[in-house]
């Protein structure tokens, strides 16, 4: 296995990781509990779960691995805060979003030749990228898992109440 092979296999192993914990946590809670708020004043389950599915969809055009699934969970979950709309979204629904996104940014990186991970990620210019290499498709990958381990964090205060 080549050096580009093993940093693609292990970036790849941990989101899939991360995100099978982040669904089998979230399948666990009932509807109800995605009410919860992580802490007083603070995101509800239900607003971080649409955050989060609305963030990996963005995934698909920044690295170049296709068309957005749900690009109307921005405004709910990304440029606006919680509880500023009713929820618009069934709890299962937003599941099954949360879950499709991520089994299409999965496969879809899984089947992408490991040296492209190395390769510029559409939201940086070809000059900045020659200036700034670690502005790749990789980086932002490995960003997005982390984003998600800290908000299984949060989600886990509410499953251990």
């Amino acid at each position: 296995m080549t050096n580009e092979e093993l940093f693609a296999a292990t970036a790849i192993k941990t989101w899939t990781t991360v995100t099978a914990r982040l669904e089998k946590l979230l399948s666990s809670l009932s509807d109800d509990e995605l009410q919860s708020e992580v802490s007083p004043g603070r995101n509800r389950v239900y607003y971080i779960l649409g955050h989060l599915a609305a963030y990996h969809d963005r995934l698909l055009p920044m690295l170049g691995l296709g068309e957005r699934l749900h690009p109307e969970l921005d405004d709910l979950f990304i440029a606006n805060p919680d509880r500023t709309f009713p929820d618009e979204i069934a709890a299962a629904e937003l599941r099954k979003m949360f879950t499709e996104v991520n089994a299409k940014v999965t496969s879809a990186i899984e089947a992408m030749p490991p040296a492209d991970l190395l390769q510029k990620h559409e939201a940086v210019s070809a000059e900045d990228f020659a200036k700034e290499p670690l502005r790749n498709r990789l980086a932002v990958f490995e960003i997005r898992t982390a984003h998600a381990m800290f908000h299984a964090g949060q989600i886990r205060l509410v499953a251990k109440s």
